[in-house]
């Protein structure tokens, strides 16, 4: 069985705030540490009431500190508002504090993604034509590409652009970053004939990561042999794209010999496959405040999804994160992520839980590891027999 890792958001429970996210994402960190996840990475979202992942350097940090063996990174780091060097000499410091343990994920920002649906629909056109019903791989659901209009009306994502890029500032484009952290990391970068040398971060001892939906960014990790994170957890649509694009683009590194991908998933696990119902149940509600340009708000209680009264066209925006949501016992979850893992062929499962309850999404975490140490004792088993 390949390794679990866990990406957090830090999600705030309705009721709750930001210290209480915090607190819960040192809480669970350790809780999967001692489950036996691989990773631990922190997302990067900002002006989202309903998530405290606004600064992951700080929260890499305080969970690594809270830690002792489990690898901690993000992901991903959004780039748009960060130069080359500010990413480098962060994890550098990160690294030095907590050498071979750090992981810097890259990625492109909301914004970035945002202003290309834009100037797509602005041109009457779309990236790819939409499929016109759900597909199925091998048993793994595809669904139909979701295109929200109010992510494009979002004040939260035109404020980022204001707020978080400098006055007057003109963002790289994120290949160049990504190939500028390269060669500040390995001490090659010349700017003007001369040697920047990175300090901390030159030599770090980190390990570069690329998460991302979509084709092109699949193929900036391909081309520098970077190891891939693609998102099944937020672009179902896209996923089995990128992977290919990815192993197509794959150029052997210094850091990798052959490629290696990452599968994020949205993941609940319960005793029983009608308690995992219960508390994936505010899931939708909460994926459509964020589709209608509201933002990531506080996650609801079950009471709250319950009494929500929903229409034809909300349920269509919001139906492919929520139709490959993994929820159910352990054995079903187990079973889910199986087929994810074989159409992908992931060499790693990025694990997402968001519940109401911190104990609830605690509990998830600690149910899935063990029936995965299981499954996998149970695998072994059978390869010695057949060997024996």
């Amino acid at each position: 069985m390949i390794p679990l890792s866990v990406l957090d958001l830090a999600p705030v429970p309705a009721g709750g705030g930001p210290a209480d996210a915090v607190r819960n994402t040192l809480d669970l960190a350790r809780h999967a540490e001692r489950a036996g996840y691989r990773r631990y990475w922190i997302a990067e979202h900002h002006l989202a009431p309903g998530l405290a992942a606004a600064a992951p350097p700080v929260l890499i940090a305080a969970v690594a500190a809270a830690t002792s063996r489990i690898r901690v990174g993000s992901g991903a780091l959004q780039t748009r508002h960060r130069t080359a060097l500010s990413i480098v000499e962060q994890f550098g410091t990160l690294d030095a504090l907590y050498p071979g343990r750090i992981d810097l994920g890259l990625g492109r920002s909301d914004r970035d993604r945002d202003r290309e649906r834009a100037t797509v629909r602005a041109a009457g056109g779309r990236r790819r034509p939409p499929r016109r019903a759900v597909e199925f791989v091998d048993g793994l659901l595809i669904p139909v590409a979701s295109d929200p209009p109010g992510l494009a009306r979002s004040a939260a994502l035109k404020l980022q652009e204001t707020l978080l890029v400098q006055l007057g500032a003109m963002p790289a484009e994120f290949a160049d970053v990504v190939a500028a952290v390269l060669a500040l990391l390995d001490g090659s970068y010349v700017q003007d004939g001369q040697r920047v040398r990175a300090n901390p971060g030159e030599g770090a001892d980190l390990e570069p990561w690329i998460l991302g939906d979509d084709h092109r960014t699949a193929r900036i990790a391909g081309r520098h042999g970077l190891p891939f994170a693609a998102n099944y957890h937020s672009s179902p649509a896209t996923v089995l794209q990128a992977v290919d694009a990815y192993r197509a683009a794959f150029r052997p590194s210094a850091v990798l010999d052959a490629p290696y991908v990452i599968v994020s998933a949205d993941v609940v696990t319960a005793p029983t496959d009608d308690e995992a119902e219960v508390l994936a149940s505010p899931y939708p509600l909460w994926v459509h405040r964020i589709r209608t340009g509201l933002g990531a708000v506080p996650f609801p209680t079950a009471d709250d999804a319950a009494a929500h009264q929903w229409k034809p066209d909300e349920l269509d925006l919001v139906a492919d994160r929520v139709e490959t949501q993994f929820f159910g016992s352990p054995r079903t979850v187990a079973a889910g992520l199986d087929v994810l893992q074989r159409v992908t062929g992931a060499d790693e499962l990025l694990i997402t839980t968001v519940t109401h309850g911190h104990a609830d999404r605690v509990r998830s975490y600690e149910l899935l590891a063990a029936e995965w140490r299981e499954a996998a004792a149970a695998s072994e088993a059978r390869l010695r027999r057949r060997t024996a």
